[in-house]
């Protein structure tokens, strides 16, 4: 069983591209900026295991395996309890830099099976974990 969810996000982060570049593509320290990423361990310099949480008591354990580390378009791919991809797309913009967030992802199991009910619940959930991203990567940047 799988349920497929696309989400995005769009936001003006006030720092030079390269500097959100390096914030973005450093996986390894998002738990020091992004509340929600709770865990991080390197599998080898392009793949690592990620355990996320945003408001909801579900932990997405996720193998993240680098595609795109060069800016303006930063992707990664994902397996585990998601299947899919990442991107963020950097652009220059009035006070800094354009952030575009995408996401194609299926989720699988349980949580496919619970998206049947309670699919408006998961993409409020996704939405707290990007409004922690976006005011993390900002008091990263500023």
């Amino acid at each position: 069983m799988r349920t497929s969810y696309s989400f995005s996000a769009s936001w003006v982060t006030p720092a030079s591209m390269a500097e959100v570049a390096s914030v973005v593509s450093d996986l390894e320290r998002y738990p020091e900026w992004w509340p929600q990423v709770r865990a991080v361990a390197k599998i080898d310099d392009d793949t690592a295991r990620v355990l996320c949480r945003a408001a909801l008591p579900y932990t997405l354990d996720l193998v993240l395996h680098a595609v795109s580390r060069e800016a303006p378009v930063l992707e990664v791919a994902l397996s585990g309890d998601l299947d899919g991809w990442v991107r963020w797309t950097l652009s220059e913009a009035d006070g800094g830099t354009r952030t575009e967030f995408e996401q194609e992802v299926a989720a699988r199991g349980a949580l496919a099976a619970a998206s049947y009910v309670a699919r408006p619940l998961l993409r409020w959930n996704h939405d707290r974990m990007m409004a922690g991203c976006r005011a993390g990567l900002e008091r990263r940047l500023v």
